[in-house]
This record gives C-alpha cells, structure tokens and sequence, in this order.
C-alpha cells in the first residue's frame, strides 16, 4: 500500500515545474505523517532542478524547507502526536552509526545522509521526493518540534538558510563580544544577521551595493561595509573573529582574508565549487587565519535553532506564494528579486 500525493516536478534541467502526482511509502514503525502546511524555496532547488552540480533525479521534486502538520504516527513513535506542528529539514535518514552519525552530525554521514530530495531511500531503495507536495512521510529521528507561537510560514527557511547560518555560529562559539561579519544580503545572510545579534556578537554586512544599508540595521547589523571601497575595507583591517559567506556563485575571496583577526575563520556556506581566483595563503599563514566550509547543521542541532527562535521570535523575512507561481519565483531569485526568502502555501495545491 502507498499514499498518493500531489506536487509539483520537473522532469528535465529545461522543463518547467508543473503538477505531478505520485506514491509514498505508507509508515513504517518509526515514520511520521505529515500535512505539508508550507514549504520554503532555496537556491539549492534550483540547481538541483536544473541540474546545475550533475547528479539530478527527474522526475525531481524539490523542497527541503518543511513545515507541516502531523496526521498520523507508526506504531513505535512517542515523540510526536496527531495535530503537532513539526518541520523536516535537508535530511530525512542517515546510517545512524558512523561516526559522525554518533556526534550528532548526520550532515556528514561517512555513508551518505539521505536527503529530502534527489536522493534514495535507504531501505526502500525508492526516490525520495521533496516539500512541493501535499504530504510527507519522515523517519520520527529526522523530524523537528516547532515552538509555539512561531509563524509557521516564516519558520520554514530555518530548516535550511537558518541552520545552514545558525551551525557555524554554534561551531567557532559566537557569543557575547564576538565580531562577525556577514557577506552578503540575501536568503542565508539576513538569517545570519538575525542570529548572529541576539548571540551578543557586533555584526557587519560585507555588500556591494551601496543601498542596503537601512535593510541590514534593520535586520540588526551593527555595521555596512561597501566591499568596492578600499577605504572602508581597511578600516576592518584585522577585525573579525568569523566572516560567514553566504554567495552563492564563484568570487574572490582575498578581499576579505585581511579583515579576519588572529586564529579568524572565514566559513564558505553558499557556494560549492572551484573558487577563483588563486587564494594568497599570505593573510591566513601570517596571523593563522582560516578558510573553511559547513553544510547545514545535525538534527540535534537544529532543534536548538528552532527552539533559539521560538524564545526570541525569530523567523524568516519571507514573501508566500502559491505553488503556481514557482517558475515565476526561481527567476526572480536569480535576480535577487526577493526579500528574503519565498514560502509555497501548500493550500494553493487545491485551487
């Protein structure tokens, strides 16, 4: 017996989304059912639609940005209860014994996390199809509680731009005093801002454009540096315990090494690829600087972002659209036509 399911899916990197139905497995023991409520849009949808990193599913559907409602529980599940609000996040399995399987970090699970989308169930051996749809059926490790009183629509892209800022705050030990800078203003670098303020950290917006400036105060940036202006770079000259880098396509990164402070990190989270131009190791071998990568966050921890923005009321700065107007929506992301993250309404699956 299956579940039947709408959504939407691309069957090709040049098709356009367009409403798909098929199967999920009913629950196991373990499994949680869930309502689909809402369901954030990530650049990494894109990419994965259009084939963009060359290891594409079709048909694909996207979406790992998931907050829904439960609606039924296996037999062995005691967490989680019909009518609960929950969210699932990247992940929906992991081999649950390496080792950093053991540490919490499923992310980087020696045999492979299973991922929401694009990826094959480890028991099944079936695709697994993401939050464009109307439902979900999730192993109760890889699901998420979320606080009363969050909007559920802005809380859905913590499940991925949130974590994606909040494990690298958590991982170099951000807190009171700390200086961090943010580059970039879009999807992940306003949650990083947003996260980053109440942590007690002084926070700076590395930008190219001249115009953000009001946007990131609002947000709760301390600073805004305009990287083009080699006056304003030099007078951050060694200043940075952390500088998260939220760009998602290739650019240069020696700009920015000489504003890090003795034993500073500069964290990659929003490009994957060859960078260029060729790193100067000068900065980083001379003040033992670092230049490092981080995907996502743990299940663990990512119940500790979700419970950090219930208790200070944080979520997402998102614009909610119907599933009808995603197409619309991934061409107007790559034009950085959004503030800052678009949410699907799953509703709009019946209209």
């Amino acid at each position: 017996m299956t579940i039947n399911v709408r959504g939407y899916a691309t069957h090709s990197p040049t098709d356009d989304l367009a409403p798909y139905r098929f199967e999920r497995r009913i629950a196991r023991s373990d499994d949680v059912v869930i309502e689909i409520l809402y369901c954030g849009v990530c650049h990494s949808d894109i990419h994965s639609a259009r084939n963009d990193w060359g290891h594409a599913r079709y048909p694909l559907v996207p979406g790992h940005e998931i907050i829904g409602r439960v609606t039924g529980i296996g037999s062995n599940v005691t967490r989680f209860k019909t009518g609960d609000h929950v969210g699932v996040g990247c992940m929906v399995d992991s081999c649950q014994h390496c080792t950093a399987c053991d540490q919490g970090l499923e992310q980087y699970c020696e045999e492979g996390s299973t991922f929401t989308y694009n990826s094959v169930d480890r028991h099944d051996h079936m695709p697994t199809f993401g939050g464009y749809s109307d439902k979900i059926v999730v192993s109760d490790k890889f699901v998420l509680k979320v606080p009363d009183g969050l909007d559920m629509a802005g809380a859905a892209p913590l499940l991925c731009a949130g974590i994606t800022s909040w494990s690298p705050l958590q991982h170099w030990q951000i807190g009171p005093g700390s200086k961090v800078a943010v580059i970039g203003l879009g999807g992940l670098g306003h949650m990083a801002i947003k996260l980053a303020k109440p942590l007690g950290a002084h926070v700076t917006l590395f930008t190219r454009s001249p115009g953000k400036e009001e946007d990131a105060r609002r947000l709760g940036a301390d600073r805004i540096v305009l990287s083009t202006d080699n006056g304003q770079m030099a007078a951050v000259r060694g200043l940075f315990d952390l500088i998260i880098d939220t760009v998602p396509y290739v650019h240069d990164l020696n700009p920015y090494l000489p504003t890090l402070s003795l034993d500073g990190t500069l964290v990659l989270v929003g490009y994957l690829g060859d960078l260029t131009p060729v790193l100067n190791t000068v900065p980083l071998v001379m003040g033992r600087k670092s230049v490092a990568g981080s995907l996502i966050g743990g299940i663990a921890e990512t119940q500790e972002l979700l419970d950090f923005c219930g208790k200070h009321k944080i979520t997402s700065d998102i614009e909610v659209i119907k599933i009808q107007d995603i197409n619309a929506a991934y061409e107007r992301m790559l034009n950085s036509d959004v503030k800052y993250r678009f949410v699907i309404d799953l509703a709009s699956l019946a209209d």
